[in-house]
């Protein structure tokens, strides 16, 4: 899906090129003037993850993913120290070997509610917080975090259980009002069919550059709008410009918006993907330059050979691999 993907956004990018209009044009025209996108706050503990929210926030940030350590575990994905705060954050470390991550479900459960209500003293009622639970809790354990972030109003919570068991959600849905996102991990609108059907989510995690595309990921969009469920288009640093570009284009044309991820990327990734797309006050939006707005320069791109790079790994207390 993502080799078409590639094919599928490179046709449309040549179309709206012949046609001298900015993509968004050919999927309908804008429908809104901008998208307002989410940041990534994180914290080793309460003093560095206020510090992390409030500098989110003078970037211009108007919503926020709240991620956090926990006391007992000595290392949790998505949360970033300071320093590399400050500079190009990517999760896929370079390295021979993944790194080795540890995790304990109960105490996660015990000291996230914790984190929200004391985010929400700190921030107020009115900031949107989001929270990535990272697919590592059983359904009935997701069902319990959601309840017990209810006080605390997220926007949403993202993959609270592994979604490829769709029953799942029924239990989680059953339980708590707190609205569900899910589907980073998907590809296709298969992957979804229960889940929009039964209004099991709110919010489709998809990439267009990993569900086939720009034509495909509007359909699958469009399938949700008839469920009232909203967009929220997968977008860290490993989706290139042109990935995060097409993804732009469709959240201005699409009626059913609902935010979009957006981890901005370095100075060296910006010198070989020469982009248009802005981002201010807490909106995004892809330009006006006929095509995607991003032209990618091969001779650059050429002074960086490839890396590999790997995402962390998860055990529990005794050695058992668990979900990252």
């Amino acid at each position: 899906m993502t080799a078409i993907a590639a094919v599928d956004v490179a046709l449309w990018d040549l179309k709206a090129k012949a046609a001298g209009l900015p993509l968004y044009q050919l999927l309908g025209g804008a429908s809104r003037t901008g998208i307002m996108a989410y940041g990534h706050a994180s914290g080793r503990d309460q003093e560095e993850l206020f510090d992390s929210i409030r500098r989110h926030l003078d970037e211009g940030f108007r919503s926020i993913r709240v991620q956090t350590s926990v006391p007992g575990i000595d290392a949790v994905y998505g949360v970033i120290a300071p320093a590399a705060a400050s500079e190009h954050y990517e999760p896929a470390q370079r390295a021979p070997l993944p790194a080795e991550e540890d995790w304990d479900s109960r105490a996660y459960l015990r000291h996230i509610p914790t984190v929200f209500e004391a985010v929400r003293n700190e921030f107020g009622p009115e900031l949107p917080l989001l929270h990535d639970v990272h697919h590592r809790l059983t359904p009935i354990q997701a069902a319990r975090l959601g309840k017990s972030l209810e006080p605390y109003d997220l926007f949403w919570l993202e993959d609270c259980t592994p979604a490829e068991n769709q029953e799942a959600l029924r239990l989680v849905r059953n339980h708590t009002v707190t609205p569900l996102a899910i589907g980073e991990v998907f590809n296709t609108v298969w992957d979804y069919q229960a889940l929009i059907r039964e209004q099991l989510i709110d919010y489709v995690r998809s990439a267009v550059t990993h569900t086939g595309g720009i034509t495909a990921m509007r359909k699958l969009l469009d399938y949700a709008a008839q469920y009232q469920i909203k967009s929220g288009i997968h977008g860290p640093t490993d989706i290139s410009p042109i990935g995060m570009a097409a993804a732009l284009h469709l959240d201005l044309a699409i009626h059913n918006f609902g935010i979009q991820e957006y981890m901005p990327h370095g100075p060296l990734t910006n010198e070989v993907f020469r982009q248009t797309f802005t981002f201010q006050d807490g909106y995004l939006h892809p330009g006006d330059q006929p095509g995607l707005g991003v032209e990618l320069d091969e001779e650059a791109a050429a002074r960086f050979p490839y890396q590999p790079a790997y995402l962390p790994f998860n055990r529990l207390k005794d050695g058992t691999v668990h979900d990252w």
